[in-house]
Order: C-alpha cells, then structure tokens, then sequence
C-alpha cells in the first residue's frame, strides 16, 4: 500500500471549476471519505488520483513517486464505480482473475486460482465462483466488484459510491464487511460518498468538499462536534442540525457576532412549560421504535430533536427549552465556538 498526496490541484472542464486548488494527504493504510452533494468535486478526485483526468495544475503523489503525467496503468489503483461494471459472459472466477490475466500482468494460472480463492473468501462470494454473474443479486455483483480490486493489490484503492445503488440493508452488511477488509489488509482506501451513515461509520477522517473546495478535513467526531462551518454542520447528524437565529430562545454564552445557533439533540433540554412559560409548541411526535422524533415549532422556526420512545410530550403541547454548548456561527457562516 502506499500514501496519496495531492498539492494545489485544479481541474476545470469548460467554464466549471469541478476541483479548485485541492491539497490532500492520505496516510499509507489510512481510510478517508469524501463526503458532499453531487457536483462537489468528489469523482473528479478519483479520477484524478486514477489518471483518467489530468489537472490543470498541481501535483499528484502515490507512494512518495510523482504520478501526476503518468497513464492510469502506470499508477498502481484500482477503482470501484458506482455500477458493478463486470463482464456479463464471464463466470465469477473469471471475473476475478481478469486484471491477473492482463497483458501488462499475466500470473501464472496456478499464482491465479490461489489469489482468486483467497479474494473470494474475503470477500465471502467463494461459493459462486462458478457461476454466471448475470446469476448474481445486487449485492453479489458488488462483492465480485470490490474483490476484481482486491485481487490486483494496488497501492490505493479509489471507490466512488460502491454501495449507492444497493438497498439499505445490503448497504448496511457491505459496509462493515469493506471496513472489516480495509482493516485487514490495511489496504489505503478513498472512498466517495453523499451518505453520512457510511462516511461516519467507516472512515478514519472525513473530507467535506463543496464547489470542488476541500472545506474542511478530520476525524468523524471532529467533523460531527467542531464543523468550521454552516455547510459542514449540516452534512452530518441524524436528525439534521436546527439552525436557528439568535435571539430565537434565550443564551447568555453566544460570544459576539452570533448570527446562527446550531442545535442538535445533545444541545437541547425540552420539557412540558410549567408557571405559564413556554417557548414553542409541539407540532406532532413521530415513533420510531426506540426513540421518537420531536417536531417543534418556536416562532416562526420549526425544529426536530430525538427524545425517548416514552417521552410525555404530545401534540399541541406547549414547552420550554434551554440550549445546552450549542453551535456558535457569525453572518459568515463560519463557526465562533
């Protein structure tokens, strides 16, 4: 495995600017998530570190070695799309085997079928080896398409949305089995996602890009509890973070130039008002099992926390809150505390 290091890169397709001087280090064994809408600049990354884009300017490293004119076969990664992208006429095993047999590589049949076996077990398809993979289901296909990578041992693997298009129990299963691989292997991996769940749960730092700019960088729970700004704040948290005007309930610690309040579950206190106090009023309370979601309307604000599946609050009553350390954001957006 080796480290990936990207200094000042640029790349501009027409008048749109998808990366704008992007500076990344990746760790040798390290497990880092670009996380953003669509159009952040997450793919262009990739394909970048791939060598399927050239960029305007800057550097790319891989393992110490400057790799930013070389062809994609010369870079040493192996990428998994978004689509399984495996060849339809081929058996699961062939399909595996497919980047050993190529020209540049051609192992020994024998070195194959051990690699291939090997893969196959990790990744837990060894079972259908023999078959078809237009015989496989959803998740299937996608474990022959991470092992078609595994197989090769590169020195990065590059992964843009593998999980996207599965559903969200397979997603979950897939999830912490590459985790698990990653692990294992101590594999140096970039993956790409929009979904928070897989960026929380997997990565070792988390990248937040927007309008092709790395906004901010760091471990999941810097990320969650200490955003630099507004537009990272609202990238992570389930339920999404309340952002409220100052002045909207009472707080003797906003420092000055709080513009915007950040809330979230852990920063609110809510109960029913008593001594004829209130500041909002409960719009409903949804049951999700083990917890609730608490919608809650204060002035013309709306707000959603969790609460206990036994909360006593219900529709229509009137309550009072309090913020426990929120988030503190001045008219820049930016975080003040």
């Amino acid at each position: 495995m080796a480290d990936v290091r990207i200094q000042g890169v640029t790349k501009s397709f027409g008048d749109t600017v998808a990366i704008n001087d992007l500076d990344l280090a990746i760790k040798d064994g390290e497990f880092v998530v670009l996380l953003g809408p669509t159009g952040a600049g997450k793919t262009t990354t990739l394909r970048l570190i791939a060598g399927l884009e050239r960029p305007d300017s800057g550097t790319i490293h891989i393992g110490g070695h400057d790799a930013t004119t070389l062809s994609p076969a010369e870079r040493d990664t192996a990428f998994v799309f978004q689509q399984y992208s495996l060849y339809p006429h081929l058996s699961v095993f062939d399909n595996l085997a497919f980047p050993l047999r190529s020209p540049a590589r051609r192992f020994p049949e024998e070195a194959v079928r051990r690699r291939v076996e090997d893969v196959a077990r990790m990744v837990r398809i060894d079972h259908k080896l023999d078959n078809r993979s237009t015989k496989l289901s959803g998740g299937e296909m996608q474990r022959v398409a991470i092992g078609r990578a595994l197989v090769r041992k590169p020195a990065i693997y590059l992964m843009d949305e593998p999980l996207s298009s599965l559903d969200a129990k397979l997603r979950a299963d897939l999830r912490l089995e590459l985790k698990r691989i990653q692990s294992e292997l101590g594999a140096t991996m970039l993956y790409v996602t929009h979904d928070q769940i897989e960026a929380m749960t997997m990565a070792d730092r988390i990248g937040i890009l927007a309008d092709g700019v790395l906004v901010q960088i760091g471990t999941p729970r810097a990320i969650y509890s200490e955003p630099a700004n507004l537009h990272v704040a609202a990238r992570l948290g389930q339920p999404a973070i309340n952002l409220l005007p100052a002045g909207l309930l009472p707080d003797g610690g906003a420092p000055t130039g709080t513009k915007t309040i950040g809330a979230r579950t852990e920063h609110l206190a809510i109960e029913k008002a008593t001594n004829g106090h209130a500041d909002g009023v409960v719009d409903w309370v949804e049951h999700l099992g083990d917890q609730n979601h608490l919608h809650v309307t204060v002035g013309t604000k709306k707000l959603v926390t969790l609460t206990d599946p036994d909360t006593p609050l219900a529709k229509g009553d009137k309550v009072a809150i309090r913020y426990i350390a929120p988030l503190y954001f001045g008219s820049d957006g930016q975080r003040l505390m």
